[in-house]
């Protein structure tokens, strides 16, 4: 009988292959046309609000907030997509449900927020008529009525 040396395996010390060609939780890698193109569509994004804004294109400020806003949420889903690789596909949909529950808890928080702090707002007392040391503004003394 002859003894033959025990089977070696082609496995590093951590005990993983050393090439793998693919991600295994299925999120994809970026390539340098994908990164060019988010970083191209990030510059457009930041520089036509900053035109709209110091060339003073709108006349209403709201409208002009409202604007930058959009430009500003497009802009987070770029990032997402292109430099976050976030997509329903990456890790079996685990980083999508993440973000969609935090978005909620963020829209919940601040929708509350601001119900609240109007609430409280429109139902302060009204500052007393025997308190002289500060003027009453129109509006104040309308309420007094």
């Amino acid at each position: 009988m002859s003894s033959a040396p025990p089977a070696v395996h082609s496995h590093d010390p951590a005990g993983h292959d050393a090439h793998h060609d693919h991600d295994e939780h299925g999120a994809s890698h970026g390539t340098f046309g994908g990164y060019l193109a988010g970083f191209l569509l990030s510059v457009l994004l930041t520089a036509i609000p900053f035109w709209l804004i110091m060339g003073d294109v709108f006349r209403s400020p709201t409208t002009a907030a409202i604007v930058v806003l959009v430009f500003a949420a497009i802009q987070i889903v770029v990032h997402m997509v292109y430099f976050l690789h976030m997509n329903s596909k990456s890790e079996s949909g685990w980083t999508m449900l993440a973000l969609i529950f935090t978005i909620v808890v963020v829209v919940i928080t601040l929708a509350g927020s601001f119900w609240v702090m109007h609430h409280l707002n429109a139902n302060m007392m009204p500052m007393g008529a025997h308190d002289d040391s500060m003027p009453m503004s129109p509006e104040g003394a309308r309420q007094m009525r």
